[in-house]
């Protein structure tokens, strides 16, 4: 069984930074390659970011390019999410999601296990 633990949503203005965790609880030691989606009301849920089980590798969404960094903690079980210079059109429940040796993985399909979520909200 894996559970994914996140935190770090808020309500900040536009421009401000925030920093989400989520951290991988599991039985079986693993490796996973992590993701970050968002879903704004009304909207399907989207990419954010990615990286590889490894940490070596990252991607992003166009929109989120140069100003959201996606990286992994010391112990590998946890992935941070660094948001800087916020936008309104940030807003949403982010959600991260994990794969089991996973590469860099974009679509939301092609992972095993999601969060519950935690709400961003950019005030403008």
């Amino acid at each position: 069984q894996v559970q994914l633990v996140e935190s770090g949503g808020g309500l900040v203005q536009a421009g401000d930074s925030l920093r989400l965790s989520c951290t991988v609880l599991r039985r079986t030691f693993s490796d996973y390659g992590m993701g970050w989606f968002r879903q704004a009301p009304g909207k399907e849920r989207e990419f954010v970011a990615a990286i590889s089980w490894s940490g070596g590798s990252t991607s992003y969404a166009d929109s989120v390019k140069g100003r959201f960094t996606v990286s992994r903690g010391n112990a590998k079980n946890t992935v941070y999410l660094q948001m800087n210079s916020l936008k309104p059109e940030d807003t949403g429940a982010y959600y991260c999601a994990s794969k089991a040796l996973g590469g860099v993985l974009r679509e939301w399909n092609e992972y095993d296990y999601w969060g519950q979520g935690t709400q961003v909200t950019v005030s403008s």
